[in-house]
């Protein structure tokens, strides 16, 4: 499989338990909510946008951000792959798309995302694809922001 091949979709009842059994490896299962928690916030967090990580017809990962029309910062605030999916670029193709989801939405100008200070696969992931590190959050999680480019539009 491609990691070109790796596109979002949204959480339907088809997908959903699907979504909800995705693992992490046991050394991870502190870094982030799980995904049945997150499913149930997502029901009430009317912000809240998850997504399944699709790697063609299987779903490897899963992700979470909000990006309130009131406001020009987006934040990701659930982000994993599957630990049998782990190592194959996903997390990485993934983030992409996520980004360029964001962007296409045209009133976010920075993005912004969480996670915990030990959790280095994270933190090598998101600082690959540009984010910087501002420091701790009253939980204890680093925070990192990301500046979009400024779209052009073609006259």
């Amino acid at each position: 499989m491609k990691t070109a091949d790796i596109r979002l979709v949204a959480v339907t009842e088809a997908n959903r338990a699907l979504v909800a059994a995705l693992e992490l490896a046991p050394e991870q299962m502190d870094f982030v909510a799980s995904n049945a928690d997150s499913l149930e916030e997502a029901e009430t967090d009317e912000d809240a946008r998850p997504r399944v990580i699709m790697a063609g017809d299987r779903i490897v990962g899963f992700l979470m951000y909000e990006a309130p029309r009131d406001d020009d910062e987006a934040r990701i605030y659930r982000f994993m792959i599957d630990r049998a999916s782990q190592g194959r670029d996903y997390g990485k193709a993934a983030l992409r798309e996520v980004l360029d989801e964001i962007q296409g939405l045209g009133h976010v100008s920075r993005v912004s995302i969480c996670y915990e200070p030990e959790n280095d696969a994270a933190r090598n992931l998101y600082r690959s694809a540009g984010f910087v590190e501002e420091g701790l959050d009253e939980d204890g999680e680093m925070i990192a922001d990301l500046v979009l480019a400024a779209r052009t539009h073609d006259p």
